[in-house]
């Protein structure tokens, strides 16, 4: 069967798509934008001549902690032998000084080499109406510093940590080695 061609207005749609997808992992393979110029649709004729484009430049690939760890950090988060080189306790400060003190904390743990770094936010309180749990602020938004940090790039994986060190009320921030 012979392989259909997309029409101009069919080209546009799928480029304008195509723009419009993110990525579910955005630090693997980068495929390369499609050549194709934008067509304008008139009343009268139905299709004008392609427009002009300026090439775009190619977005640049941020690392972001990784969803898997080898098997041996796998292990040792597991079975409670992982060791944090570095500690910090949020709880008890407001969201800003939390905050702040998780950025000095990360770049105190990569001036030191430390691969490990505990990150202690609290528990998270009971609701004594239905017992459900919920989180609390600092933890709820914790997620969002880490990835917006200027040391997010350095950040290998966040895990929860183990019972030993906090459970639901603390994590570990596994950071990458220098190169």
């Amino acid at each position: 069967m012979a392989r259909r061609h997309l029409s101009p207005d069919e080209a546009a749609l799928w480029t304008a798509l195509t723009r419009s997808v993110r990525p579910i992992r955005p630090h693997g393979r980068v495929m390369p934008a499609l050549p194709t110029q934008p067509v304008a649709v008139t009343p009268k004729t139905g299709l004008t001549p392609p427009l002009r484009q300026t090439p775009t430049p190619a977005p640049v690939a941020v690392r972001t902690p990784a969803a898997v760890l080898d098997t041996g950090w796998e292990k040792r988060i597991r079975g409670g032998t992982i060791s944090p080189d570095l500690s910090i306790d949020l709880h008890g400060h407001s969201l800003s000084a939390a905050h702040v003190r998780l950025n000095q904390a990360i770049a105190s743990a990569l001036a030191r080499d430390a691969r490990v770094l505990l990150v202690v936010t609290g528990k998270p309180p009971k609701n004594a109406a239905d017992g459900a749990s919920r989180r609390g602020a600092i933890r709820g938004e914790i997620g969002h510093w880490i990835e917006t940090s200027p040391y997010a790039d350095r950040i290998a994986s966040v895990r929860i940590a183990h019972p030993r060190h906090g459970g639901d009320g603390a994590l570990y921030l596994v950071l990458r080695r220098k190169k």
